[in-house]
C-alpha cells in the first residue's frame, strides 16, 4: 500500500510539473523574442546532452554488469554441459556489449556533429551500396555464427544416446507441487496417464497398475542424483503448462500436459562440494544475514532461521497463485549414497493400500504432508464438479 501510495503522489508532482510548463509556455506566447526557431545556443546544448546521455549509457551499462549481473553465477555450473551454455553466454555477452558501444557512439556523436547551424541546410544523401552492405552482412554473418553455435550446443546436450543406459527419472509437475518417479530396478518407467490417478489407491501419478515395468517404480518428492551419471528426465504435467527450471544445471523444459518432454544432462558437482565454493558461501551469508534482520517474523513461521544452500527445481512458467512456491529440493551425492538412499524407498506395488499405508516411494516422515496434499487436491476436484 505504501508503494502505491508514493507512485500516485510522484504521479501527482508529474501532472504538476507538466501543467505548470504548459502555463509556462502559454506566457511566453506574446514574447517578440520567443521566434520558437532554435538557435545555435539551442544546438549546442542539445549537442552536448547527446554526449552526457551517452556517458549515462555507458555507466549504467556497467553498473548492472557489475552489481546486478550476478556474473559470480556464471562459474557456478553443476553440470558437464554447463560450461558450454556459460561460454555461449558470454559470448553473446560481448557481442551485445561490443555492437551497442560502437553504435551509440555513432548514434550520439553523429548526432552532436551535424547539429543544426542557422543557415546551414542539410545534405540530401540518397543511399551508399557500400555501406548498405557494410550494415547488412556483418550482422548477419555475426548472427549467423552465434546461431550455429548455439544450435550445435543444444544439439549436443538434447541428443541423448539412451543406449549409454542413462539413469531414467520423471519430472511430475502439478499445481503447486513436484513428484519425482524413478524407473526402479530394471531403470524403465511404467505406462501412466492422468485419467488413471486414484487419490484413494494412492497412485498419485497415474501409473498403469497392470503394467509389469510399474510396478518397481519409485516415487519421491526429494530428488536424488548421483554425481558423474548421466540422466534423462522425462517430464509430464498434471494440469496447466509449467517449466522445470534447475538453474545450476543449467537446464530448463516446458512440461506440457498431454506430452511427454525430456532434458538430459549429467551432474558434475555435488551438493557438499557445492556448498564449499566461495561464491556460494559469500551469498548464503548474504542470505542468512537478511534473514537474521526478520528473525522474528521467520521463527514465528515456525522456518528454520538460518538458510543453507540446496541445489532446486523451480517452476519457470507462472502456473497459478501459488507457483512461487513451487519447487523441489535436489541432492546431488556420491554413487554409494545414492544407493543406500534407493534402498529406503518404497516401489509403486508396496505402496498400495493392499500393501501398505505409506504413500509410494516417500519416506515414513514424510508421508503425512503428502497425504494432506492428495486430500487437499481430491477436496478441490470435488468443489470443481460442485
Amino acid at each position: 500500500m505504501t508503494a502505491f501510495l508514493t507512485l500516485i503522489i510522484v504521479l501527482f508532482i508529474a501532472v504538476a510539473i507538466w501543467q505548470m510548463v504548459k502555463i509556462f509556455d502559454l506566457a511566453q506566447v506574446g514574447d517578440k523574442d520567443d521566434t520558437q526557431v532554435a538557435t545555435n545556443k539551442d544546438n549546442n546544448i542539445n549537442g552536448y546532452l547527446m554526449f552526457g546521455f551517452l556517458i549515462f549509457i555507458y555507466a549504467i551499462t556497467i553498473v548492472s554488469f557489475w552489481y546486478l549481473g550476478d556474473l559470480p553465477l556464471i562459474g557456478n555450473s553443476a553440470s558437464e554441459h554447463g560450461p558450454e551454455i556459460d561460454s555461449l553466454m558470454i559470448i553473446t555477452m560481448i557481442v551485445i556489449f561490443v555492437t551497442q558501444t560502437f553504435t551509440q557512439f555513432l548514434l550520439h556523436y553523429f548526432s552532436f556533429k551535424y547539429r543544426g547551424e542557422v543557415g546551414k541546410k542539410a545534405l540530401f544523401y540518397a543511399d551508399n551500396n557500400t555501406l548498405e552492405a557494410v550494415w547488412t552482412f556483418i550482422p548477419v554473418i555475426v548472427l549467423s555464427g552465434l546461431i550455429l553455435y548455439g544450435l550445435f550446443t543444444w544439439s549436443d546436450i538434447m541428443n541423448v544416446d539412451e543406449s549409454d543406459d542413462p539413469l531414467v527419472i520423471e519430472l511430475y509437475a502439478q499445481q503447486f507441487n513436484w513428484k519425482a518417479r524413478y524407473g526402479g530396478e530394471d531403470n524403465a518407467l511404467g505406462l501412466a496417464n492422468v485419467r488413471l490417478i486414484d487419490i484413494d489407491r494412492a497412485n498419485i501419478l497415474g501409473l498403469d497398475e497392470s503394467d509389469p515395468y510399474a510396478q518397481d517404480d519409485v516415487i519421491v518428492t526429494e530428488l536424488h542424483l548421483p554425481v558423474g551419471r548421466e540422466i534423462l528426465f522425462k517430464m509430464r504435467s498434471q494440469d496447466v503448462l509449467h517449466s522445470a527450471y534447475m538453474p545450476h544445471f543449467r537446464a530448463q523444459m516446458n512440461c506440457v500436459p498431454g506430452m511427454i518432454t525430456q532434458f538430459g544432462f549429467t551432474p558434475s558437482v555435488t551438493t557438499a562440494e557445492m556448498r564449499e565454493n566461495p561464491d556460494i558461501q559469500e551469498k548464503v551469508a548474504n542470505i542468512n544475514a537478511l534473514r537474521l534482520e526478520k528473525k522474528d517474523e521467520i521463527e514465528a513461521k515456525g522456518q528454520e532461521l538460518m538458510y543453507q544452500f540446496d541445489y532446486l527445481l523451480l517452476c519457470n512458467k507462472i502456473c497459478g497463485k501459488s507457483h512461487y512456491n513451487m519447487q523441489m529440493k535436489i541432492i546431488v551425492e556420491t554413487q554409494e549414497e545414492y544407493d543406500a538412499w534407493m534402498k529406503e524407498q518404497k516401489t509403486f506395488k508396496n505402496s498400495l493400500p493392499d500393501s501398505g499405508d505409506n504413500v509410494e516411494g516417500v519416506p515414513s516422515k514424510e508421508n503425512e504432508s503428502i497425504k494432506s496434499e492428495n486430500e487437499a487436491a481430491k477436496e478441490e476436484v470435488v468443489i470443481q464438479k460442485k
